[in-house]
């Protein structure tokens, strides 16, 4: 047996757009102010996540929302050979305002927007919705770039990325704009099917988990959209099941190592880094999906 097509059709439908437009709008509003005590530095931005990303289901909440400095950057200079990494020691000049000082100003500034229902998370600052307004994750980060060549005649090359510390101390380094990119690209190269089939299988994730078959937690969306980034291209047909089949398939014959997330700067698995998926979760969730699949 299988999920019928008319199922799977409906999981593909995308969910708010207008009022997560409105919330976005609303925030960065909110965070352009020139009152805001962060005013006069540079800064931009943008959505991540599955509101950036047109692949938001209707039991999706929070709208991410990333504010990122770039007045100064963090680096990672292990790229580089001796001699370029003494020359860019020799020439960098350190900053006077830090990742915790832009972090501090924006919760400040969005509690003093907001309210005190504003509150600091492991990693995001949370801002409760209202009737009109949807809640938002706002991820503070600063610019940062991982160096592959430094040469001060012209020849620097870096990938340009963000980074952000945990209430924890961990430093989290991650592309989400590569990833936005890259996903834009596969949609248009799956003849517009890869974001729907991401959205059918986010819903199709979430009825595992509510009639038991899978653990909250085990598959988180960002990584679904990894997994389904790895696809060749012309297994996303016209029929949905026939998609899904496809891909499991292939899956389950691929080489998992190999496997990228969607931004195509790390491996989709690699056990304790929290930018990877977890290979036990992982293969729970093809397993999972598998025998939900044919158990309907």
């Amino acid at each position: 047996m299988a999920i019928s097509e008319t199922q799977l059709e409906t999981w593909s439908h995308q969910g708010s757009v207008v009022q997560s437009a409105a919330t976005y709008e609303t925030i960065r509003n909110a965070l352009q102010d020139a009152r805001a005590p962060f005013a006069s530095k540079s800064f931009d931005i943008f959505l991540q996540g599955s509101y950036g990303n047109d692949t938001n289901i209707f039991a999706d909440s929070d709208v991410d929302i990333v504010i990122r400095l770039s007045s100064i950057y963090y680096h990672d200079i292990s790229g580089l050979n001796t001699d370029e990494q003494t020359l860019f020691n020799q020439n960098r000049v350190p900053g006077t305002y830090s990742f915790n000082d832009f972090k501090a100003e924006v919760l400040d500034w969005l509690t003093t927007k907001f309210g005190s229902g504003v509150k600091a998370g492991s990693k995001a600052i949370y801002v409760p919705g209202n009737g009109s307004r949807r809640e938002v994750d706002v991820l503070v980060c600063v610019e940062h770039r991982a160096y592959y060549k430094y040469d001060m005649l012209g020849g620097t090359r870096f990938n340009e990325g963000i980074c952000f510390w945990t209430s924890k101390g961990e430093k989290i380094v991650n592309y989400p704009k590569q990833h936005m990119g890259n996903s834009t690209s596969k949609h248009q190269q799956t003849s517009y099917r890869f974001k729907p089939s991401i959205r059918t299988l986010k819903n199709m994730r979430n009825a595992m988990i509510a009639d038991g078959y899978l653990l909250e937690g085990v598959a988180p969306s960002y990584f679904l959209e990894g997994m389904l980034y790895n696809v060749p291209s012309q297994l996303f047909v016209n029929s949905r099941a026939q998609t899904f089949v496809n891909y499991i398939n292939w899956l389950d014959g691929c080489e998992h190592s190999k496997l990228v997330c969607a931004n195509e700067r790390y491996y989709l698995l690699f056990a304790g880094d929290p930018v990877c998926w977890n290979e036990t979760d992982y293969t729970k969730f093809r397993v999972a999906a598998v025998k939900y699949w044919n158990d309907a």
